[in-house]
């Protein structure tokens, strides 16, 4: 696993040059200040409904190549959080205990949310994993990725799409291209389907931070 996530004051500054401030709404004063109360070793995230996943994705890089999103995956922004991993109804929230979740490589993503929730964590959100890798790009490895279980598409009729979205690093084939090599990727794979070069990332917790509403 990479080391320790860097300090809040430094994730806020990363967020603030990467201009994801203005995207949220919010002035960099109010992100610094978020992260001034939070405490040692947590994530800051903006919320999902400030900064969208198809925006955050391009902002990844990996060996000079920066981030992209599938191409059949044109509706990632509406990948919604499941009950149980709904995050603060503030612009910005931290979230806790965030790790990787190699140990349930080749679980599938129905196999791996129980055991998950049973452990009293709570899977990550899409947008979560992509600030996750903004502020610790080095947490994604070659045949040790990740899903982000915690966003799932709803169908009118209330169930769940058969997708899960993933983040890992592309191999530069088929559609995505061979300039896209080793680029971070945000992808999709069932819900059944077993992967060994993914786990499942989760987090302990999430709690809100700064005075602004989602």
């Amino acid at each position: 696993m990479p080391a320790p996530l860097p300090v809040l004051a430094e994730q806020a500054d990363r967020l603030v040059a990467l201009g994801l401030h203005e995207v949220a709404g919010l002035t960099a004063g109010q992100v610094r200040a978020a992260a001034e109360t939070g405490a040692p070793g947590a994530l800051l995230v903006m919320h999902r409904d400030r900064v969208r996943p198809s925006v955050l994705a391009p902002l990844l890089s990996r060996e000079g190549r920066a981030g992209f999103v599938v191409e059949d995956m044109t509706d990632v922004d509406a990948f919604a959080p499941i009950d149980g991993a709904v995050p603060p109804p503030s612009a910005l929230y931290l979230v806790h205990g965030v790790e990787r979740g190699d140990a349930m490589a080749n679980w599938s993503p129905d196999e791996a949310l129980p055991a998950i929730t049973a452990a009293s964590r709570t899977p990550l959100l899409l947008s979560e994993g992509l600030f996750w890798l903004l502020q610790q790009p080095e947490a994604l490895e070659r045949n040790r990725c990740f899903m982000t279980i915690g966003s799932r598409l709803r169908k009118a009729n209330g169930s769940l799409d058969a997708r899960t979205p993933a983040l890992w690093i592309s191999n530069g084939t088929g559609r995505d291209g061979a300039a896209r090599r080793h680029a971070p990727k945000v992808g999709w794979c069932w819900a059944g389907n077993r992967h060994t070069w993914l786990g499942f990332a989760s987090a302990a917790r999430r709690s809100p931070v700064g005075a602004v509403a989602a």
